[in-house]
């Protein structure tokens, strides 16, 4: 394992996130007392408690979700396609270093960012609420966990991706609809039938479940089943970024 590659990669794409780290890391505070200010207190007044849950604790593990998508998807994306924007990707290429140590070391990298502004959102939750975490270690280790696998779906993006602009579609007009419909802000057993069934089908519903079990203990879904579809869309991602590498897919062209 070529480690010192992989460090190389990894120390170039955080010295582009501390360039930009207080606005990187102000947004979320604000997005976040944002949130707390319109949910929390213009819902949060008429639905007190949900299953027990305080309503402002209650979308704390949301919210954190909907920014750890966004983030991840758009480092990982961004970082491996600027390298194809400006044709660095083949001295990526020629370097000595595997798929597994490119992939490393720039999901690293965006895995490291994404973690940073989900912790600043969950800091900042807890001067709104009283948040008492159940679960913190296994909290921690999801959290890692679906960063990753956002991470790599993000590079399959950003390989995928002809343009800034497209750069923007599977997050805006995909990801974050699907988590706002995926109970971030509300549990689905308060939809009526047949909502309840079609929204199961949302893949996003079963990590938001996964990582507010480990907060409250308690969620719509079982953690076992969250957390097999989390490994699952780890594994599906890793497929794809194989296959990528080994035919080369808009990574030589």
């Amino acid at each position: 394992m070529n480690w010192r590659g992989i460090w190389a990669i990894y120390k170039f794409e955080m010295h582009r996130f501390k360039r930009t780290l207080w606005t990187g890391l102000a947004v979320p505070v604000i997005t976040t007392s944002l949130y707390f200010i319109v949910f929390g207190a213009a819902i949060g007044s008429r639905m007190t408690e949900i299953d027990g849950i305080a309503y402002g604790a209650f979308i704390v593990p949301g919210l954190m979700m909907l920014s750890l998508f966004t983030e991840s998807i758009f480092n990982a994306s961004f970082g491996i396609h600027m390298p194809r924007f400006t044709g660095t990707i083949y001295e990526i290429l020629s370097a000595p270093l595997s798929a597994i140590e490119t992939v490393i070391g720039y999901v690293g990298a965006a895995a490291t960012k994404a973690m940073s502004v989900a912790l600043v959102i969950l800091v900042t939750a807890h001067l709104f609420v009283d948040l008492r975490i159940e679960h913190p270690l296994l909290m921690l280790v999801y959290l890692l966990l679906v960063a990753i696998t956002f991470c790599l779906f993000g590079f399959i993006v950003g390989i995928w991706a002809k343009g800034f602009e497209q750069l923007q579609v599977i997050p805006l007009l995909v990801i974050t609809p699907l988590t706002f419909l995926g109970g971030a802000f509300y549990s689905i057993d308060m939809l009526a039938e047949p909502w309840r069934s079609i929204t199961l089908f949302n893949p996003v519903v079963y990590l938001i479940n996964g990582f507010r079990w480990t907060f409250f203990g308690t969620a719509d879904v079982a953690f076992g089943v969250s957390l097999a579809a989390t490994f699952a869309f780890m594994l599906t991602c890793l497929a794809v970024i194989a296959w990528i590498f080994r035919t080369g897919y808009r990574l030589k062209q």
